[in-house]
C-alpha cells in the first residue's frame, strides 16, 4: 500500500496569532476551497476547535457527492494542529498544519499531508492519472485564496511545494 506525502509552505503577511486564528476557524476552509468541490461544513456553528473536535463536511469529488468527517487529533494553540480523516474518500488523510513566526507580521505556514488512496493498484493508477494533479490544483487554489484574503502582495505569494512522494509499497 502506497502512502503519499504532500507538503506546502507559504509565507503569510500576518502575525502567527492572526494566521493561526484564520486557519482555526473551520468556516474559513469553505472560503479557501475551490468552488468545483462544492465544499460545505455541515457541523453546526460555532465549532470550538480543540483536541477531539469532530467536523463533518460535504463535498463533490470527481462528480461524486461525499461526506467527510475530520478529527482534530492534536491541538497546540498558536503553533500547530493536526486533522485526521475518520470517514471520507481516502484510506488515510493525516494533515499537519504548523505556523512559525519569521518576522514582524510574517508567518511561515506549513502543510504536510500523509495520504493513501483506496483500491490497491487501481488507486495508484488513479493517483498518477488525476488524484495527484487534483490535489495540486486544490492546494494551489488554497494558497492563492489565502494570500488574497490575508492581504499578501504579489512578491509575498510564494508557495514552496512538493507532492506525491511514495513512502512504500
Amino acid at each position: 500500500m502506497h502512502t503519499y506525502i504532500l507538503e506546502r509552505k507559504q509565507i503569510v503577511p500576518r502575525s502567527r496569532a492572526e494566521t493561526f486564528a484564520f486557519f482555526c476557524d473551520a468556516f474559513n476552509l469553505e472560503r479557501i476551497t475551490p468552488p468545483f468541490l462544492k465544499f460545505r461544513i455541515i457541523t453546526p456553528a460555532p465549532i470550538q476547535m480543540a483536541e477531539g473536535t469532530l467536523i463533518d463536511y460535504q463535498l463533490n469529488l470527481y462528480g461524486v457527492p461525499l461526506n467527510w468527517r475530520t478529527l482534530i487529533e492534536r491541538w497546540q494553540p498558536g503553533e500547530k494542529f493536526v486533522d485526521t480523516q475518520l470517514n471520507g474518500p481516502y484510506d488515510l488523510w493525516h494533515h499537519t498544519h504548523t505556523f512559525e513566526e519569521i518576522g514582524p507580521n510574517r508567518t511561515l505556514m506549513r502543510d504536510r499531508v500523509l495520504y493513501r488512496i483506496p483500491f490497491g493498484i487501481f488507486g495508484r493508477l488513479a493517483h498518477g492519472l488525476f488524484v495527484r494533479r487534483s490535489l495540486e490544483m486544490i492546494f494551489d487554489y488554497r494558497a492563492k485564496a489565502t494570500a488574497e484574503i490575508l492581504g499578501a502582495r504579489q512578491e509575498e505569494r510564494m508557495v514552496l511545494k512538493s507532492l506525491a512522494v511514495s513512502t512504500g509499497d
